[in-house]
């Protein structure tokens, strides 16, 4: 017949401790399962992070669609470095979208938006939409003389977009003739000799009034002669018509204002440069003033 084990036998063979109690074997036993889970955690993100160092899982190429190709060196210098010195940011899952966006933009004030695809596990696409030109901005309101000349020069003007915002100095095809002049808000004291470098990226003061400023001007060439600049002052709207009549009324009330004008159609001439103005500022009143 065999011997039955001591208890000092059975205790050690459970892993207990001679005179151990079950509370502090517990709290070993947790320490143990703690320390284990640690370790585990830190393999898994040794191994997350060498699995994210690895080529298969980082952007190789990028294709931009809706513009030059060339900007694809743009997108990939943003996507250079590392989060924390430990992600790449060129990673497929960790992609920079909108250090992409800021460095495109930044790179080329024409871009309006920029939408980022993943394509695959080390491809980029890049869609680039550029800014439509509304119209040119020239500064704040010029003398009357220039305002109303029909031989006006676009030298030192801005294209702008929806949104008014000033964006490019160069020339180009917009989609109104007609030239704005309005100071930008931080040069309210009606100078004109604002920096390029301040210019381009600001936005027009009456940007949100635009839309209905430009369609009052585009609605004025039935009479007979077009909008050949507008002059933003404050509250008020100066259109100057290529035959030389000024036409003013209060932004934001630009309906009225043409209800106004039309009503009173028979007895004006906007074409031939009779009138030196009209003032259309007092509601169902028209003022006009004939050339001496």
């Amino acid at each position: 017949m065999s011997e039955r084990p001591s208890s000092a036998e059975r205790n050690n063979s459970a892993g207990r401790r001679p005179g151990e109690s079950l509370h502090v074997r517990r709290q070993r036993i947790r320490r143990r399962i703690l320390i284990a889970s640690f370790a585990l955690i830190f393999i898994a993100l040794g191994a997350g992070i060498y699995g994210l160092q690895q080529s298969s899982m980082r952007i190789s190429h990028v294709v931009i669609y809706g513009a030059d190709q060339s900007l694809a060196n743009i997108a990939t210098a943003a996507m250079q470095g590392s989060y924390l010195g430990i992600i790449p940011r060129d990673s497929v899952f960790f992609i920079p979208e909108s250090r992409i966006r800021d460095a495109l933009m930044t790179f080329d004030p024409n871009i309006a938006a920029v939408s980022i695809f993943r394509n695959g596990l080390t491809g980029l696409s890049v869609k680039v939409d550029y800014r439509v030109p509304i119209a040119r901005w020239c500064g704040a309101a010029p003398l009357v003389s220039v305002a109303s000349s029909t031989q006006q020069s676009v030298t030192g003007c801005y294209l702008f977009d929806a949104n008014g915002f000033i964006y490019a100095s160069t020339t180009g095809a917009p989609l109104n003739d007609f030239l704005l002049y309005e100071p930008l808000a931080s040069d309210q004291s009606g100078r004109s000799s604002t920096s390029t470098g301040a210019i381009i990226g600001a936005t027009l003061p009456h940007a949100a009034e635009l839309p209905g400023v430009f369609d009052f001007a585009r609605r004025l060439a039935t009479f007979g002669s077009p909008v050949a600049s507008i002059v933003a002052r404050d509250d008020e709207i100066d259109d100057y018509l290529a035959s030389g009549t000024r036409i003013t009324y209060v932004l934001g009330n630009e309906e009225n204002a043409f209800t106004a004008l039309a009503s009173a159609r028979a007895d004006l001439n906007l074409s031939d440069g009779s009138l030196d103005y009209i003032d259309l500022r007092f509601p169902g009143k028209v003022y006009f003033k004939p050339k001496k």
